[in-house]
């Protein structure tokens, strides 16, 4: 299960990530609203920890935007920020939960298993391009009705992928989305072409119809042929 945590206070996001990496999650930690929303566009996260008082887009700004476009994973507001209008202006927004600052990490953990028990909408548990099928609940993955081995890192490469389906891909978005660089590099380009390879090789090469694409120059692009 993947985490995001949008959090200014640095020692808090840090202290977040730790404790939640220690309850077998994953986690991705950042510290504005507009590095939270790029991740967001760019990657499925199955639940966010989001601060209202961001430097540059707030933490409202971020969550109604995510609901106009459609993104519904579940978001749950951490604040300091303890007044009954606040609260009722977060739920509003479209916040599934409310936690004021200072919280004990127990009924964090709490809060957050509500919320996965809930469950994500059927679509984000099977993603599906084509005859491509991946289960986010078993990690399994068919094509054709034929069961596709992959590597952990391969898996979390296709599960991006098809995450952004029918989307060209960029080489930084994978950069910061799988392998958790800022900045790519020649060195991160090379890594990123030879998993590319590979993922092709298992997905695409034993099947009469390519569904992944080189965009020469810019990225990667998963989708049905003539989509």
């Amino acid at each position: 299960m993947r985490i995001l945590v949008i959090e200014d206070e640095r020692k808090v996001a840090n202290a977040l990530k730790k404790g939640l990496e220690a309850e077998h999650y994953a986690v991705d930690a950042v510290h504005s609203g507009e590095e939270g929303f790029y991740l967001l566009s760019a990657g499925t996260y199955d639940l966010v920890l989001l601060d209202l008082m961001l430097p540059g887009r707030t933490g409202l700004e971020v969550l109604r935007t995510l609901r106009q476009r459609t993104i519904k994973c579940p978001v749950l507001i951490l604040t300091a920020k303890d007044m009954l209008e606040d609260r009722v202006a977060g739920l509003d927004a479209g916040a599934d939960d409310y936690m004021v600052k200072p919280f004990a990490f127990p009924e964090l953990l709490a809060r957050i298993r509500a919320l996965v028990r809930r469950g994500p909408p059927e679509q984000m548990l099977r993603l599906k391009v084509g005859d491509l099928e991946l289960d986010r609940v078993t990690r399994r993955v068919l094509r054709a009705g034929v069961g596709i081995d992959l590597t952990a890192r391969e898996y979390e490469l296709l599960e991006f992928l098809m995450g952004n389906q029918g989307q060209v891909v960029t080489r930084q978005m994978l950069a910061q989305g799988i392998w958790r660089e800022s900045v790519n590099s020649p060195t991160v380009d090379n890594v990123i072409d030879v998993h590319i390879t590979r993922l092709r090789a298992k997905i695409d090469e034993p099947f009469d119809r390519r569904l992944l694409r080189t965009i020469r120059g810019v990225g990667f692009r998963l989708a049905e042929e003539g989509a």
